[in-house]
């Protein structure tokens, strides 16, 4: 029997790739705490589970297909896409994941660029989606 992929080291991997450009990255939100300021920019990963895809007719569930979205953020609408032009170069080279041989991650897009009037001061954000998907080494 073969062991099913892990989603957190590609979560982590997609994390290390945009914080080595030098995003700022939250997991799942930005801070929410009294008093926290956010950056001009800055971006917030919200990754899935995946699924564990069959490598064989065997069925061997050893790949791994997932959906992470990176919300772009900024101050204005140009910090925004200046965040989602840095997440597309990041994410344009493989990942890096011990064991696993990662594709490219395949930009799935986003809505345009949005205004959030609900927190003080307003940022504007896009989230642009990216499938990961891996195999074994």
């Amino acid at each position: 029997m073969s062991t099913p992929p892990d989603v957190l080291p590609h979560m982590d991997a997609v994390q290390a790739a945009l914080e080595a450009i030098g995003l700022t990255v939250y997991l799942g939100g930005a801070p929410t705490d009294a008093g926290w300021v956010p950056p001009d920019k800055f971006a917030v990963l919200y990754p899935d589970a995946g699924m564990a895809v069959r490598s064989s007719l065997a069925d061997d569930r050893t790949g791994l297909d997932s959906t992470m979205q990176v919300t772009c953020v900024g101050s204005d609408v140009v910090r925004a896409l200046w965040v989602a032009d840095r997440v597309r170069r990041a994410l344009a080279a493989p990942l890096e994941v011990e064991g696993r041989i990662c594709w490219p991650a395949e930009d799935l897009g986003g809505p345009p660029v949005q205004r959030d009037d609900d927190v003080t001061p307003p940022v504007f954000y896009v989230p642009v989606q990216y499938r990961i998907c891996s195999t074994p080494a």
